[in-house]
């Protein structure tokens, strides 16, 4: 069986693309850096892919607000080839600057293939500072995220940003977050337990550090899963047993096994 076809989109900024690419072939799947520009010149590449991710970094600078002139140019330029993607069931995840892609473009939460009007927002760390560490993860027990399935452990994560705090657009669309299974990751302390600063790291609503889609495919989260793929990224390996899989790597084989029984 032909390896899953995996989208890495990348443009000015970026700067975890190549260590995305390598977690999608560590799972087995066919990844491509790909940048915005090819795509715009020819919309039905998009079609050809199995999976898209978009990476972390800072792509523009972060110029206006984090992620927001990607996320304009996915919305405007791309708005058609994006929505038929997502809608279709096909996987898709966006890593701290990518996350916040996804939801100033309307593609998380994702009540409708892409939200008019936008539900949410990623926005100053409470500390006003960037935050860069590793931090502890608990996974919803009743989340229907794809990328997650199965994963019952606390992970453990980096993360690397400074403007990570998710914030709901209203109480409503909290509680629909969390009555429809798409509140994904929470931030917690070692003991997996919710708990404030420094354990959440930048003062989201309710610990949230991930989310997705009413269909589980589409996934944003801020810390960094291509980060951690085998014990050797963390930095306690050489005093804790631990095994050889990093945590991150197995939200990627969840989307590329997927997307291998998705094309049987």
């Amino acid at each position: 069986m032909l390896k899953p076809k995996v989208l890495i989109l990348r443009t000015a900024g970026t700067n975890c693309d190549m260590e995305t690419e390598h977690a999608f072939r560590l799972a087995s799947g066919d990844p491509r850096r790909v940048h915005i520009n090819e795509l715009v010149a020819k919309r039905e590449v998009m079609a050809s892919y199995d999976i898209l991710a978009i990476p972390g970094g800072f792509s523009y600078g972060d110029d206006i607000a984090s992620g927001k002139v990607l996320a304009n140019e996915l919305r405007y330029e791309l708005g058609e080839q994006v929505r038929d993607f997502a809608s279709c069931g096909k996987p898709v995840i966006g890593i701290c600057n990518g996350f916040q892609v996804l939801v100033k473009a309307g593609l998380l939460p994702g009540f409708t293939p892409i939200d008019e009007e936008l539900q949410a927002t990623l926005t100053f760390n409470d500390s006003a500072k960037f935050e860069a560490r590793w931090i502890y993860l608990k996974v919803s027990t009743k989340n229907k995220c794809l990328w997650t399935k199965g994963i019952k452990k606390l992970l453990t994560l980096p993360v690397a940003h400074g403007e990570g705090k998710f914030i709901p657009r209203e109480k409503k669309v909290l509680d629909l977050l969390k009555n429809n299974g798409q509140v994904v990751l929470q931030y917690t302390d070692a003991k997996g337990k919710s708990a404030g600063y420094p354990a959440n790291p930048n003062g989201s609503v309710e610990s949230i550090a991930g989310i997705c889609n009413p269909q589980g495919n589409v996934f944003g989260l801020m810390p960094h899963p291509e980060r951690h793929l085998t014990k050797y990224n963390h930095p306690r390996w050489t005093r804790e047993k631990l095994g050889e899989k990093g945590d991150g790597l197995q939200i990627f084989i969840n989307a590329v096994e997927y997307s291998k029984k998705k094309k049987l």
